[in-house]
């Protein structure tokens, strides 16, 4: 299998990026980890006519942390993300979800924030900004007639914007991002104290796309009873789905809470369809049984 032609586009700055993004407009990719796009590429799913390969950016290879949350740059690597005690102690759901997302090898190569663009249901990254109420920051090539957006306009004439993730995923495979626009960086914000955080997947193999997944972030009150409970679902549907269960848990001490109730809520929400793998009743059956296990380790961690 071999990709259809393209040009080969590889700048050594931001600017020079998001000029060749602006020249190949809705003709142009951007290759980062590259473990979704190039399977893309070989198979002919994809063609385009421009790749736009970033990884001469080392100024995107960053994990920043400070008492707000963890911002991960368009160049962080799955595992670099994953082995940082600082993100990790900041922000304990994203190592969570890293560790169940492909296999090593794929972690070494593929990016945080490119598999926040790819938007697959199935992922994890993606419930897991959706979950957290995150944003994923985009640049793009100013022109004189465009509008100020995002945070600002410094002096090279780059115009930013942030996309909460609640407007950045648009269907299945398919993210807000427009045409000439790159994603520079992904934002997880830090939760409340007495959080607590759990990621669970069903998966015919360790590292293969789940079959469903949930992740869950429960907080208490200062009196410890449940103040906050949600939960976040993969693959039942077309974008990841984040169903809040605070009333179902209706201001009790986690040992007094109703779990499974709350679990049946999350359940209901969902929209899975059959596939080769399983069917939707079975998906749906998942969500109901690891959701409640979610939510009751959420729980105990708070």
């Amino acid at each position: 299998m071999k990709p259809a032609p393209f040009e080969y586009h590889a700048p050594r700055d931001l600017g020079q990026a998001l000029a060749d993004l602006a020249g190949a407009g809705e003709h142009g990719k951007v290759l980062a980890g590259g473990q979704s796009l190039i399977p893309l590429l070989n198979m002919r799913l994809a063609a385009p006519e421009h790749l736009i390969d970033i990884n001469g950016l080392a100024e995107l290879a960053t994990i920043d942390v400070d008492e707000h949350g963890v911002t991960v740059g368009a160049l962080a690597r799955h595992a670099q993300v994953e082995r940082s005690p600082e993100a990790a102690d900041a922000q304990p759901l994203l190592r969570l979800a890293l560790r169940l997302v492909a296999h090593p090898v794929i972690r070494n190569r593929g990016t945080v924030v490119g598999s926040l663009v790819h938007a697959d249901p199935a992922a994890e990254l993606p419930a897991v900004l959706a979950l957290l109420d995150g944003s994923v920051r985009l640049a793009r090539r100013g022109s004189p007639e465009d509008p100020l957006t995002g945070p600002g306009t410094p002096a090279n004439g780059t115009r930013w914007r942030d996309v909460p993730a609640s407007e950045f995923f648009v269907g299945p495979l398919e993210s807000a991002i427009q045409p000439g626009e790159l994603a520079v960086s992904a934002y997880f914000p830090n939760l409340p104290e007495r959080s607590g955080v759990s990621f669970r997947e069903v998966a015919r193999r360790h590292g293969d796309y789940a079959l469903a997944g949930v992740a869950a972030v429960v907080t208490l009150d200062d009196d410890l009873l449940v103040g906050s409970a949600r939960a976040a679902c993969i693959g039942v549907g077309p974008v990841p789905l984040v169903v809040d269960v605070t009333e179902q848990c209706g201001h009790r001490p986690p040992s007094a809470v109703d779990w499974a109730a709350a679990a049946r809520a999350v359940q209901a929400g969902t929209e899975p369809e059959a596939d080769i793998h399983a069917t939707a009743e079975y998906r749906r059956h998942l969500v109901a049984v690891i959701a409640e296990q979610a939510l009751r380790e959420a729980a105990g961690g708070a």
